[in-house]
């Protein structure tokens, strides 16, 4: 009874610290004025994410992912789940209900989703904290945790994608897992929240997978303490899967597999995993010894791969492999969360250190302690999380959010270790290193350093303007003109595509998503050809706008790819006779052009 009343005390005592620190971020943004409801800051996904919900509520099925205002006539189908959609559309709906308004409703949506969102991931990461690095450990893991996602900016009021939602399940994934020796139905929930984290994006295969490879390790290696954490794991992990399939899945694509977003494929091996991770853990002539509980994993292993190789080859094959090379050129290559960690070191060096310090130094700490010896289930658990998702950080700089998140464990647990020693001590070196170890794990004075680098580094560059000028048209404001016409369709780049349907009634052909080739492309014909290709695309398609920010880096990147073109010969001023501009958005971020009716 003492250890179950000390758990629950835990328990409510890590989700009270959690509370308090997300709504200390709150109060932040709250003083601050919530700005990012306004100024998206340039990410479409959270925009295109409000304009989905919207859609959602408005009637759209639940199974018709058809973005029908972006791409060619009819749109394009885009791999998102409704899994986020849902909770949002949720909280947006009730707030519309108790307040009669549906945009203060959504407002309320915009900020309330990304706070539960916060909250949650502070509490789950508080709770792997004190499973691996005791009580002491929860207090920093909350305070550098909170400054660490706070400054990620994926938990900002507007933060609408699904990456926050994919942290906040995969650290609950972890610290369920922890906690699996001491609490039964832990490691069900965990294979649940793995599950789950799959299901929202293909983002977090590597961690999942990193998850199921531990347990089934674990297993191997001590069976009395792992197998009924091994069972329970992998019936959770299939049976959520399983679920997940009938509820977002329509059944008339039950047979068709998509590999950047959950279907049958990603079902398939999922129930496969988890259910041969469970028969195997359950049956004793495959986990007698550990040579047959080896052999049974590795058995289904290759099961797994032959069903990958032979049903759905084409999974294997690199995320964008097929992609058009104009576009792999002309867009994601300039992606900022798609560049590299060796292209960072050439082209950003300074923010290196922003992203992949902390989590460099908690692999430095883990590599310490194993040498050290004492390895514990603890151990390779948050030690196989950290170094995968530093690997994809060095790929691609997104996969840094995860690795700065995970960093916070093991960094945790290391300034509790000095904290007890400085009160077991009154020497000022102890002290003093305390104070270091403070100031190395908290991931925003890296930020800082980055910061104070880059400006060092580029004193003989631009300032970016942080004005009210918007520039690169990234505020609300900024649409407003083009929110006032009637509705048409609008030729615009692609950075501008989610902002003209979030802020306007009207539709657009580009949008920075790869499954949208057809109307990237035809954007990028439209821009980079002749005034002539231009006026042949606008007539075919019924475009009855043409909008341009000069100022935004898309617009750079095309207009040196073709100076002669038609969107180079707009900013030079030089205007066919079929376009019209519009006279009270000369000068504006962004500069329209009415297109002339015929006749």
């Amino acid at each position: 009874m003492g250890t179950a009343e000390t758990g629950a005390a835990a328990w409510k005592s890590d989700l009270a610290l959690a509370l308090l620190a997300a709504l200390l971020a709150f109060a932040i943004n709250a003083w601050a004025g919530l700005g990012q409801l306004t100024d998206a800051g340039g990410d479409n996904d959270n925009l295109l994410r409000l304009v989905e919900v919207r859609d959602l509520l408005a009637g759209q099925g639940w199974f018709d992912l058809h973005q029908y205002r972006m791409g060619l006539e009819g749109g394009f189908v885009m791999h998102w789940s409704r899994l986020v959609d849902a909770p949002i559309a949720a909280i947006a709906l009730a707030a519309s209900a108790l307040t009669g308004s549906r945009p203060l409703g959504e407002d309320v949506a915009q900020v309330m989703w990304p706070a539960l969102l916060f909250w949650s991931t502070l509490f789950f990461t508080a709770r792997a904290a004190r499973s691996f690095g005791g009580g002491g450990a929860v207090l920093p893991a909350i305070l550098i945790g909170a400054a660490g996602y706070y400054f990620i900016g994926i938990y900002d009021p507007g933060a609408l994608d699904h990456h926050n939602a994919q942290l906040m399940l995969t650290m609950a994934s972890l610290a369920l897992l922890l906690e699996a020796p001491s609490r039964r139905w832990a490691a069900l929930l965990s294979g649940l929240c793995a599950a789950l984290t799959l299901a929202v994006g293909m983002e977090t295969v590597p961690y999942v997978a990193i998850i199921g490879v531990c347990v089934a390790l674990l297993f191997v290696a001590d069976p009395g303490g792992e197998r009924a954490i091994a069972r329970n794991f992998g019936l959770g992990f299939a049976g959520v899967a399983a679920l997940v399939f009938a509820v977002t899945v329509p059944p008339s694509a039950w047979g068709v597999a998509q590999c950047d977003a959950f279907s049958v494929a990603q079902f398939v091996i999922a129930a496969i995993a988890g259910v041969g991770l469970a028969a195997i853990a359950s049956v004793e002539p495959a986990a007698g010894s550990w040579p047959r509980r080896l052999g049974s994993l590795a058995l289904l292993g290759v099961v797994l791969g032959v069903v990958v190789a032979v049903l759905f080859p084409q999974c294997l094959s690199a995320p964008y492999a097929s992609l058009d090379p104009r576009l792999k050129e002309l867009w994601l290559d300039h992606i900022d969360e798609a560049q590299s960690l060796l292209a960072l070191l050439v082209r950003d060096p300074a923010r290196v250190a922003a992203r992949y310090a902390t989590p460099l130094v908690a692999i430095v700490l883990m590599a310490r302690h194993l040498r050290r010896g004492g390895w514990r289930r603890q151990d390779s658990l948050v030690a196989a999380l950290l170094v995968v998702a530093f690997a994809v950080g060095a790929w691609q700089v997104r996969g840094t959010t995860f690795s700065i998140a995970f960093a916070v464990v093991p960094l945790s647990t290391w300034i509790a270790k000095w904290r007890a020693r400085a009160e077991a001590s009154s020497s000022l070196g102890v002290a003093l290193r305390l104070a270091a170890v403070w100031l190395v794990s908290i991931n925003p004075v890296w930020t800082g350093v980055a910061a104070a680098a880059s400006v060092a580094f580029e004193k003989g560059k631009a300032v970016a303007d942080g004005g009210a000028s918007d520039r690169t048209c990234q505020k609300k404001a900024s649409f407003a003109p083009l929110g006032g016409m009637a509705d048409t369709t609008v030729l615009t780049i692609s950075n501008l595509g989610a902002p003209v349907l979030a802020y306007s009634g009207h539709r657009v052909f580009a949008g920075p998503y790869h499954r949208n080739v057809a109307g990237n492309l035809l954007a990028l014909d439209a821009f980079l050809g002749s005034a002539d290709d231009a006026r042949a695309i606008v007539e075919a398609h019924r475009v009855g706008l043409v909008a341009i920010c000069p100022g935004n880096i898309e617009t750079l990147i095309l207009t040196r790819k073709a100076p002669q073109g038609f969107l180079a010969g707009l900013l030079r001023g030089s205007v066919p006779d079929w376009l019209e501009p519009v006279s009270e958005t000369k000068g504006s971020p962004i500069e329209l052009y009415r297109v002339k009716q015929a006749g």
